[in-house]
């Protein structure tokens, strides 16, 4: 019994010994095979350590080679004068920058529009309806005579039409052919010949020979629309009106006083603006400045008295040198365009134009 039971711890104890010596070949295969990855990881280090150096040589020449990129350009500030006449006088003044009217409430708008007319005031004192005229008569057909062409050329061809056709009596009975013949250099002389020829029938036939001084009558007349009325009514007559020109057109939308392109709805719109003994006045001041400075296709930016007013500033010439080069009239140092201007023009240094052929 003895003898069994020494044999059967004897296969325990060599089980034990076998089992010890697997754990031990286990744990040093695990450790042999640690030291494995180990060393693998540790020359891939030192590979990837050689590498770097020339991989960054590599990268800095790629960077040398790819052109700069330019940085983008500063958008510019259009900015404008502080003070309204300084440019005329070609002096270089203060600037601030110039804030498009966007979402302009009715108050603004009446303020700015109202401060754009004082302004202009001082800049044209004297501003006068551009037409030579000595009574409602010669101012009616004038004005008439007057479209598609320019003022100049009106009052160089009428001194001759009313020496000899003073009143409407002599227009209404003129010859066609010799009235077409002194109205030839204005352009569209013929239509242009029916309709004086025409409204003084109507003035000797309707009127008594008289221009009558009411718009409603006015617009009656062969060639009279509503833009020659208010001429007639503010300047032979006295009583408000606005006249809605090219230039008047032009401007107001500039300004953006309205996004109006019917005469008659922009007539109504800037109406509302100001009070009605303003509106002769301002029609003037408007029209001056678009023949003066604001023109169509190159406005003298830089030599407008209302820049800092202004939301389209920097659509001409801003820079005050060559802004001045672009000024007409008396603000170039030109004639106007009236044979006779008032003397009020004359004293603040305007120049009368030529008659007709004198250059």
């Amino acid at each position: 019994m003895k003898k069994g039971l020494a044999g059967k711890a004897g296969a325990a104890s060599k089980q034990a010994s076998a089992m010890q010596a697997a754990s031990a070949k286990k744990a040093a295969s695990a450790k042999k095979a640690a030291s494995v990855k180990k060393a693998a990881s540790a020359k891939k280090a030192a590979s990837a350590e050689k590498a770097a150096p020339a991989k960054a040589k590599k990268a800095a020449s790629a960077k040398k080679a790819a052109p700069a990129r330019k940085a983008p350009a500063a958008k510019k500030v259009i900015v404008a004068p502080k003070k309204a006449t300084a440019r005329l006088k070609g002096t270089a003044p203060a600037r601030t920058v110039v804030h498009p009217p966007s979402g302009e409430s009715r108050t603004a708008l009446v303020r700015r529009a109202r401060r754009i007319n004082r302004e202009l005031a001082e800049v044209y004192p004297y501003a006068h309806p551009e037409l030579d005229f000595a009574n409602p008569f010669q101012l009616v057909v004038a004005t008439v005579l007057s479209a598609q062409t320019t003022d100049l050329r009106v009052n160089q061809t009428t001194p001759a039409l009313f020496a000899k056709y003073p009143t409407p009596e002599d227009l209404a009975a003129a010859n066609p052919e010799k009235v077409e013949e002194i109205l030839r250099p204005c352009g569209f002389f013929r239509a242009k010949t029916k309709s004086v020829i025409g409204l003084s029938k109507a003035l000797v036939e309707d009127f008594g020979g008289e221009v009558p001084g009411r718009l409603e009558d006015l617009v009656k007349l062969p060639g009279v629309g509503r833009k020659t009325a208010f001429v007639v009514l503010g300047n032979a007559f006295g009583r408000p009106g606005i006249t809605v020109d090219t230039h008047f057109q032009r401007l107001v939308r500039r300004w953006q006083w309205t996004g109006e392109t019917d005469p008659d709805k922009i007539e109504a719109a800037i109406g509302a603006l100001f009070p009605k003994s303003d509106w002769t006045d301002l029609s003037h001041h408007v029209i001056w400045h678009g023949r003066r400075i604001c023109h169509a296709r190159k406005p003298a930016c830089g030599a407008c008295p209302i820049a800092p007013l202004c939301p389209a500033y920097g659509e001409g010439e801003t820079d005050p040198e060559k802004a001045k080069k672009l000024l007409k009239y008396e603000k170039g140092g030109f004639p106007g365009q009236r044979l006779n201007p008032p003397q009020a023009y004359l004293d603040a240094g305007g120049k009368p134009a030529p008659p007709l052929g004198a250059g």
